[in-house]
């Protein structure tokens, strides 16, 4: 078990988080102009050098996750100095959900967030779910809507979000974007890959079609910077300490 200041990384959280390390990074990257690959390299490269010492048997993998952290945060810091996340934008917290394991996860009015996601919320799947940069799962109900629109059977809550939004340009919903939910502070850290226990709500059990390399479509994970309690109905401020 390895703490970082409030979160809690099992030793299979060190060894995954690591694994997908370099994705993260190539998702902060994906899609905005070169200006954003130059912010972020300075801290890509000092978090790849430990990265491939843990690789080569140097330095032990519970040693090397705080510099990850560190590095990854900062490039995040880096691209929000640049402007690259743009204007501060509103939204709405449409509907809350949890489950004890697996989906589809029940609607509530209302759910305190601590460091690790939803109170009362639980993952089956610890190998893929729960980390503390996933511990809150967000989708759009604009996205759920145009799924519903071609057929597929799909409703809020059916594909494991814990928060479902309405009000935002959802391409916008990006890695490194900031979130104030309520009384919670989050930081969208990657894109929720789909799993086959979505397969039911998508004709034909097409659960890729959520997939974000299919465009502003995918689920996305955040890790919580101030844990609080939030609402439906609560107000939602996307970079909220940027101008409109």
């Amino acid at each position: 078990m390895v703490a970082l200041g409030p979160y809690t990384f099992t030793d299979e959280d060190v060894c995954t988080t690591l694994g997908v390390g370099p994705a993260l990074f190539d998702l902060l990257v994906e899609g905005l102009a070169s200006s954003a690959a130059v912010a972020v390299a300075p801290h890509r490269e000092v978090a790849e050098a430990m990265l491939d010492r843990v690789v080569d048997g140097t330095a032990e993998a519970n040693d090397v996750l705080g510099v990850f952290w560190d590095e990854w945060r900062a490039a995040m810091a880096a691209l929000r100095a640049t402007g690259a996340y743009g204007p501060s934008a509103v939204a709405t917290v449409t509907s809350l959900f949890r489950s004890d394991g697996g989906v589809p996860k029940l609607p509530v009015e209302s759910v305190e967030v601590d460091w690790s996601g939803v109170v009362g919320d639980r993952q089956e799947d610890r190998h893929n779910h729960g980390r503390p940069f996933q511990a809150l799962c967000i989708w759009d109900t604009a996205v759920i809507d145009a799924f519903r629109a071609q057929g597929h059977p799909l409703a809020p809550g059916l594909a494991g979000e814990n928060i479902t939004l309405t009000g935002l340009s959802w391409n916008r919903m990006r890695p490194g974007v900031q979130l104030q939910i309520g009384d919670v502070l989050a930081e969208v850290s990657s894109y929720a890959v789909p799993c086959r226990k979505n397969a039911d709500w998508f004709l034909g059990g097409r659960f890729d079609r959520m997939h974000h390399k299919h465009g502003p479509v995918s689920r996305v994970y955040a890790t919580v910077l101030e844990p609080g309690h939030v609402n439906v109905g609560d107000v939602v401020l996307l970079e909220p300490n940027s101008p409109f």
